[in-house]
């Protein structure tokens, strides 16, 4: 499998049905390694996608307010500013899903990226076709969310209105990136069900394949929003060699409530 670090084929590579008509959403990917933005730019524009792209933390933060891209591709190791700040500057102006582009091997920067709030990542060198993969992926979860629905799921005083995007716990309003929200979706979904964590990848993040330590991170950053202390979590618990359970108080269920 080619990887970023090859000469770019010169063979069109595009998803099944795209290629002409209107472009799938708009990409600001940002690297300084001038290869890594010509073979990433073009194989995203050749998938479908309107991609425009950034060399430094400050030009991608600007490139990021004049266009208000549908997704950011975001390498770690900028000059004048790092990816870390960069996406904490982006999600203060809202939520915006993010792949994160990091070296093989900086399983740290990873963690520290996903705990910065980046939706996925992948290690370098990597396959342009395997980046074109995820960013459908992340977008086409985060389109998922906009369809119409009339439930809004409840339980522990936590509220969720999937069409709106909105949760709140105790009519407090709860800050959570596009993942956080599917997983508490999910879990609200199947309160007293545990779930490994491949299972969690493949039912929340839609992935057959990845890093377990994608769904530990999140897990740790929704307790961190959810419960009241997360160091000993009442909410959503560790099940010993299987992997996570949402257990509610006796008096609360998980529910879809009336609009």
């Amino acid at each position: 499998m080619q990887n970023i670090s090859s000469a770019p084929e010169t063979r069109a590579v595009t998803s099944p049905g795209h290629g002409h008509g209107a472009p799938r959403g708009r990409v600001l990917v940002v690297d300084d390694d001038p290869t890594v933005l010509e073979v990433a730019t073009g194989y995203l524009e050749r998938a479908g996608y309107d991609v425009d792209h950034a060399d430094a933390g400050p030009a991608a933060l600007a490139r990021f307010a004049a266009l208000r891209p549908d997704l950011v591709v975001l390498d770690l190791m900028l000059p004048g500013m790092d990816g870390f700040e960069v996406c904490r500057r982006m999600r203060a102006h809202g939520a915006v899903p993010v792949i994160m582009l990091t070296a093989r091997g900086d399983e740290d920067d990873r963690i520290l990226g996903l705990e910065t709030g980046a939706d996925d990542y992948v290690t370098k060198p990597f396959s342009p076709r395997e980046l074109v993969l995820r960013v459908d992926s992340v977008l086409r979860r985060a389109r998922l969310v906009q369809d119409p629905s009339p439930a809004t799921l409840g339980g522990a005083g936590l509220v969720l209105e999937p069409s709106a995007r909105r949760a709140s716990r105790d009519g407090r309003d709860l800050a959570l990136t596009l993942r956080e929200f599917d997983l508490l979706a999910f879990f609200l979904g199947h309160p007293g069900q545990a779930f490994t964590r491949e299972e969690l990848m493949r039912e929340v993040w839609g992935w057959d394949f990845g890093d377990l330590s994608t769904v530990t991170v999140h897990v740790r950053r929704l307790r961190g929003k959810v419960e009241d202390d997360p160091a000993s979590p009442g909410l959503i618990h560790t099940v010993w060699g299987v992997g996570y359970r949402l257990d509610l108080p006796a008096d609360s269920t998980s529910r879809e409530l009336n609009p």
